[in-house]
């Protein structure tokens, strides 16, 4: 069992942008690839808006080009969740490995891309 309760679905979580490649230069939109499953990782890094501000979660890495928010309720509509693991960072579990299966690794990125906004880009 986690120590955390779950999140409610109107918290916000933001997920840093740390390729370039990540953020569609002509339309300002995320694109599908910020939302892929590393190998190895529990879950896609987030941070909790209730704990940072889009510039500070840019902080917490050397190179961030961008912050995209989500809502937390957003994620649980496509079938995913958000599980908070300490005081500021969550992941949204539930996404499968690319390797395990491709279509939809990519359906629900591309869901996750849709639903997300930037809040913060590097100029």
């Amino acid at each position: 069992m986690s120590q955390f309760e779950a999140l409610p679905e109107d918290a916000i979580v933001y997920r840093s942008l740390l390729r370039k490649q990540w953020i569609n230069e002509d339309t300002g939109k995320v694109k599908a690839d910020a939302y892929f499953l590393r190998a190895n990782e529990p879950g896609l890094s987030v941070n909790l808006a209730s704990e940072c501000s889009p510039q500070q979660c840019a902080n917490l890495f050397r190179k961030c080009y961008g912050v995209a928010s989500l809502e937390v309720s957003d994620v649980r509509e496509i079938g995913l969740n958000v599980k908070q693991d300490s005081k500021n960072h969550a992941n949204i579990v539930g996404l499968p490995d690319r390797e395990d299966n491709l279509a939809e690794a990519e359906r629900l990125a591309g869901l996750l891309a849709k639903k997300s906004h930037l809040v913060w880009k590097l100029e």
